[in-house]
């Protein structure tokens, strides 16, 4: 029993897919007026297991490239310790049930940028890791829809989304680079086993790839100023979120001088923190 829990928690990437469903739950809080704690447990419930079945698509999708990673080896599926049809069963079941509590318990728009996100994330970002770098551009737009959904979620106006949600997805969609292009970093040795093509560079780590990474991870501080510059927030978010920039472009930086893998971790477990501190940075200066 407890091998087959952690089977699934693998299968749909618990720990990511929560990450995800934050970024959804901390923009539904910056835009209500009052908490509605049902619509709010319901974003939570549908945004995790269409967040959930796109993980586990992508595993079904690179079962045999996963087999070639040691990362990846140990997942459920090139272990065999589940079936094909019972991924299939189990993802397609999340999705459809994710889509649905977003689409009739939340508001249409919601279940549309899920489903948008779900059919970009699997079916664009996921075989063009094989293809080309241009993949993590791709793959940004579905991991920056969740703010999208936490906002609109808060709006019965179909069709309207703010510039206030515009703003939240400019940040998540940006900080992508910087984090999957740290992270491939680190286990580039094993992306290429599997034939993925995650740094933008050709040569891979080189000063190339740092360079980008460097200009991403500077530019997140305009961006997430311009939270202030539209008065979505307050003094003391500004001063977090100029600290956190700086402290996160200069990891960024270190990496860019050195390109050791060292760096590209630390820059890696930087991004986990930033992001999460700046979307509660100008939510709780809001209230």
């Amino acid at each position: 029993m407890n091998s087959k829990i952690s089977d699934y928690i693998q299968f749909t990437k618990l720990r990511l897919s929560l990450l995800v469903v934050f970024s959804a739950a901390v923009c539904f809080a910056f835009g209500s007026e009052t908490m509605d704690w049902t619509k709010f447990l319901l974003l939570i419930l549908g945004g995790f297991l269409v967040t959930a079945s796109s993980n586990g698509f992508n595993q079904i999708i690179e079962k045999e490239t996963d087999k070639l990673m040691t990362r990846t080896a140990n997942r459920p599926l090139p272990q065999e310790r589940m079936t094909n049809t019972e991924a299939y069963f189990i993802a397609s079941v999340m999705g459809i049930a994710g889509v649905l509590i977003l689409f009739k318990c939340i508001n249409p728009l919601s279940g549309i940028l899920g489903l948008t996100a779900l059919l970009l994330y699997t079916f664009a970002y996921t075989p063009l890791k094989k293809v080309t770098p241009f993949a993590v551009f791709v793959g940004a737009f579905p991991g920056a829809i969740p703010p999208l959904i936490g906002f609109v979620a808060t709006t019965a106006d179909f069709g309207h989304i703010s510039l206030n949600a515009w703003i939240l997805f400019a940040i998540q969609f940006i900080w992508q680079f910087p984090h999957f292009w740290a992270i491939a970093w680190v286990v580039e040795d094993d992306y290429r086993k599997a034939g993925f093509k995650m740094l933008p560079s050709e040569g891979g780590r080189d000063k190339s790839s740092a360079f980008q990474i460097l200009m991403y991870s500077l530019s997140l501080i305009p961006i997430s100023l311009l939270a202030v510059f539209f008065k979505m927030t307050g003094n003391i978010a500004t001063v977090i979120l100029i600290l956190s920039g700086a402290a996160f472009a200069f990891q960024a930086y270190k990496l860019f001088n050195d390109c050791s893998i060292k760096s590209a971790s630390r820059l890696m477990f930087a991004s986990f923190i930033y992001l999460p501190i700046v979307q509660i940075a100008i939510l709780m200066d809001k209230i």
